[in-house]
């Protein structure tokens, strides 16, 4: 099968090497001409030419890059053909590009992919919105690039990228509960060896996890992690995940303590932590530390 793939990023890139061990042909276009097959996006559709259907693939930040891509997208092809979102689009996002392309007659698949930089060599999960039809058609691709059973067609169009959105917001809760077992681990007055004790829990322990793999391997690498910044950004999924709850009257706590965690990191003096110093101190007497 043949599609163009667009955006060669981490994992755009990992993708079509991915599709093209497994024989398909990727026609890749990127903004950096380094990276890209072709010169533009209208010279990525053209070189579909001849497909009975034909194929692109986003894998483009979200918002606005994505929305510019779609909308040129849906001026380059006709009827028949099919986009397929790949990357952390908004739900919504998703449904309002499914309806701008139905008008076209052209199909639209919102497909969440996880795996990260991994995924090259132990395949990938993807969780699909839209049209059965349009997924019967893409069932080559899908089944080059995932890993055993790491597929799910999960409704209509939309569907995908919320299932990927709160697959992001259980992940952050995930990291943050090993990252503060961590903590604790290094910060009691015992003689603990921190690394063999996450060892120890990734064989037939009810935490063992990928996550927990890459944290003790980490550990491995580099003792205590001294080489790296306690400052952890969010790429918006985490944002989306308890905006939704918060519509839909759904707790999250943990989902919710991990985001907030995250914007704790990039804080260097924390101005909240400076209110309750002086608080403490004004109505208590408690010593405050100086600056």
């Amino acid at each position: 099968m043949k599609i163009a793939m667009v955006g060669l990023g981490k994992m755009g890139a990992n993708m079509t090497e991915r599709l093209r061990r497994a024989g398909h042909q990727v026609v890749g276009y990127d903004r950096d001409p380094d990276r890209a097959d072709v010169g533009s996006l209208a010279a990525a559709v053209a070189a579909l030419d001849g497909e009975a259907r034909r194929v692109v693939w986003l894998m483009v930040p979200s918002g606005g890059p994505t929305n510019a891509t779609v909308e040129e997208l849906a001026r380059l092809l006709s009827d028949g053909d099919l986009v397929v979102d790949g990357g952390n689009s908004h739900f919504r996002d998703s449904m309002r590009h499914a309806e701008l392309l139905a008008r076209l007659g052209v199909g639209f698949v919102d497909a969440g992919v996880s795996g990260g930089v991994w995924g090259l060599s132990e395949g990938y999960c993807i969780m699909a919105g839209g049209d059965g039809a349009d997924i019967d058609h893409l069932r080559p691709i899908v089944e080059a690039l995932v890993t055993d059973d790491g597929f799910a067609h999960v409704g209509p169009a939309g569907t995908g990228h919320f299932v990927k959105m709160v697959h992001n917001g259980v992940e952050y809760a995930l990291m943050q509960a090993y990252a503060e077992g961590y903590e604790l681990l290094t910060a009691v007055d015992l003689d603990i060896d921190v690394h063999a004790s996450l060892e120890v829990w990734r064989h037939g322990s009810v935490v063992r996890s990928w996550l927990l793999d890459l944290l003790a391997d980490a550990l491995a690498d580099d003792p205590g992690l001294a080489s790296v910044r306690g400052y952890a950004e969010d790429s918006g999924a985490g944002r989306w995940t308890v905006e939704e709850a918060i519509a839909n009257a759904v707790p999250v706590p943990a989902i919710s303590a991990a985001l907030f965690a995250r914007f704790a990191s990039r804080q260097p003096d924390s101005p909240a932590m400076k209110a309750i110093a002086t608080l403490r101190n004004r109505f208590g007497g408690h010593g405050m530390r100086a600056s």
